[in-house]
């Protein structure tokens, strides 16, 4: 699933190496009314196939998806790039700051494509989404996702600081952190080869269980 704001072109180098598909939803490719989170779990069941499913979600996303595997028999890994939100940025002033910082320490080839897929989304989105999920425990959601979850995070984000990316590893019961040494926050855009082979990794491992 995309981060805030993003569309199917966030996922699209990950997607030549790994396949798979992308539920776009509400805020995340979708310019329209965004729902609880539970109404967007819902969503992504609706969009998941027969199973078993290994869920990737990017940023923001991770919320819906780990809503999703805490309840879905079908999902048999998860896969959280530079989950969000660390209630250290619930404050817009903190998150803003974060978030210049994090962007500046992106390869600036990815400008034109992120800002492609914000105005395909629009801002009303995007901010009704984040209102929607900021006060979302994921770190408590996941001390009940039984199935392996990898977090992932860029060394160089601070939109997911080494701690909060920690602790959310270490509050799912098979949980494991991944940290990539030079990247940032769209791990999705700039590593795809390495996010391709941790996904699968997960499904190796299903696969053999």
């Amino acid at each position: 699933m995309p981060g805030l704001g993003l569309d199917v072109r966030s996922s699209a180098r990950l997607r030549r190496r790994s396949g798979g598909t992308v539920v776009i939803l509400p805020g995340m490719g979708l310019r329209r009314s965004v729902g609880s989170l539970p109404e967007l779990a819902d969503e992504l069941r609706a969009g998941l196939g027969s199973g078993p499913v290994v869920l990737v979600g990017h940023s923001q996303s991770c919320q819906v998806v780990a809503a999703v595997a805490e309840r879905d028999p079908r999902v048999v890994g998860l896969l959280l790039l530079g989950p969000t939100t660390d209630p250290r940025m619930r404050r817009l002033t903190v998150l803003a700051a974060r978030w210049v910082r994090t962007a500046l320490r992106e390869p600036w080839w990815q400008l034109p494509l992120v800002l492609s897929q914000w105005l395909h989304t629009g801002p009303a989105a995007m901010t009704a989404l984040w209102r929607r999920l900021s006060d979302d425990r994921v770190d408590d959601r996941l001390r009940r996702v039984a199935v392996p979850v990898v977090v992932v995070r860029g060394e160089r984000d601070v939109l997911c600081p080494h701690d909060w990316a920690a602790h959310l590893a270490d509050c799912a019961p098979r949980g494991r952190l991944v940290e990539f040494p030079g990247a940032a926050h769209m791990t999705p855009q700039t590593h795809p080869a390495a996010v391709a082979e941790l996904i699968a990794g997960l499904v190796r491992s299903q696969a053999s269980s």
